[in-house]
């Protein structure tokens, strides 16, 4: 693992000459913000040494070096995912380079159902904590390299980006809730007694993805904040079938809000 880590990053470095601060995982039907950056390199994943396909619709498959709110970053327009077959070392390897790569901050986007019943779908919630319910991507052997091999998991979400992006929320007036995240595997939606559980056990929203690269990212000493876009509703008497295009028209129509918090939180946090 540490050896294709170093050989992809390699790689990165030869072909992009580009030293990132941030690393962004753009969820699905959330790649807008990518037409907000000034891009010097696209490289497609299929090109990468080591890469995974992403094989999902709204997920592109492009990995972004360039300059947002004056700082430069590197972007996975697409994300992998457990269910698409990959083992949770391949749904996380990208994190792994971006840490060799030099990224500091890691801002993670996601589309997600919501089990709260103050959520309305176009809402925004900003990760506090998570629950995991997927496989953990620490399972295996342990570089030293990466980190510990039990890492500390009590601020997985950094509280002062947590504040930043609130304060910026409220001064754009959008409306942006704070909350638990559920990470289930998929790629079925919930049943109706699936989605009351997660509310039962202490969850505002569910989703199929961001746990496991938080888990890397914080294993390995990188700040880490992530942004729900809510899709759908998992409130007893407001659940309807729901598709993946459903999913994500909201959250293209959500996306523009998401861009705002993110494109001021980076200016913030990064000096």
């Amino acid at each position: 693992m540490l050896e294709i880590i170093k050989e992809t990053t390699s790689y990165l470095r030869n072909e992009t000459g580009f030293q990132p601060e941030a690393g962004i995982i753009l969820g699905t039907g959330l790649g807008g913000l990518v037409s907000e950056i000034d891009i010097v390199h696209i490289l497609e994943y299929e090109n990468i040494p080591n890469f995974a396909v992403s094989t999902v619709e709204g997920h592109k498959g492009r990995l972004i070096f360039g300059h947002l709110a004056g700082k430069k970053i590197m972007a996975m327009q697409g994300r992998f995912h457990y269910y698409e077959g990959y083992s949770m070392k391949e749904v996380t390897f990208p994190v792994r380079v971006m840490k060799y790569m030099g990224v500091s901050h890691m801002l993670i986007s996601n589309a997600s159902g919501g089990v709260n019943p103050d959520y309305e779908i176009g809402d925004l919630m900003v990760l506090t904590d998570h629950i995991n319910l997927l496989p953990s991507p620490l399972i295996g052997k342990n570089h030293e390299e990466f980190g510990p091999r039990f890492p500390d998991m009590s601020e997985p979400y950094d509280h002062d980006m947590i504040t930043s992006a609130l304060s910026i929320a409220r001064k754009h007036n959008i409306k942006a809730h704070q909350g638990c995240y559920v990470g289930v595997t998929g790629p079925t939606l919930e049943t109706p007694s699936e989605y009351k559980y997660f509310r039962i056990i202490g969850g505002d929203t569910v989703g199929m993805s961001t746990i496991p690269e938080i888990i890397v990212a914080r294993q390995m000493g990188l700040r880490c904040f992530a942004i729900s876009v809510i899709t759908d509703l998992g409130i007893p008497g407001r659940i309807v079938k729901v598709t993946l295009e459903d999913v994500k028209a909201a959250a293209e129509q959500a996306e523009p809000k998401m861009t705002i918090i993110m494109k001021e939180l980076l200016r913030e946090i990064i000096t």
